[in-house]
């Protein structure tokens, strides 16, 4: 096997999209909150029962995030979480129209 047995494919940004998921946009959302919210916990040194006597949340939600089990969280839950742990946070939400090409792929 060699480099030109692959070929390259450039990715759109969105692995659930690229992957085909209906919900992709949202999935993508909630795993780039949930990465921040690793990183805070990381970052300041806490574990998930810290960061749960912190913020009020339970420490279960912090471990389900920590495993990327992200079924149960809505946006907003992730959103008040990460700004529970960082008090400056600012998030900005950008909507976008799809490119050529995307559109097709999400139906």
């Amino acid at each position: 096997m060699n480099d030109s047995d692959f070929e390259l494919v450039e990715g759109s940004g969105n692995v659930f999209r690229d992957l085909g998921d209906p919900d992709a946009d949202l999935k993508q959302a909630k795993a780039i909150l949930a990465a921040r919210i690793v990183a805070e916990l990381d970052g300041s040194g806490l574990s998930v029962r810290k960061a749960g006597a912190l913020t009020g949340f339970a420490a279960a939600d912090f471990s389900r995030i920590r495993n990327a089990d992200l079924g149960r969280f809505t946006l907003d839950r992730l959103m008040k979480m990460l700004a529970a742990l960082d008090g400056d946070l600012r998030i900005t939400l950008r909507v976008e129209e799809r490119r050529e090409g995307e559109a097709a792929m999400a139906k």
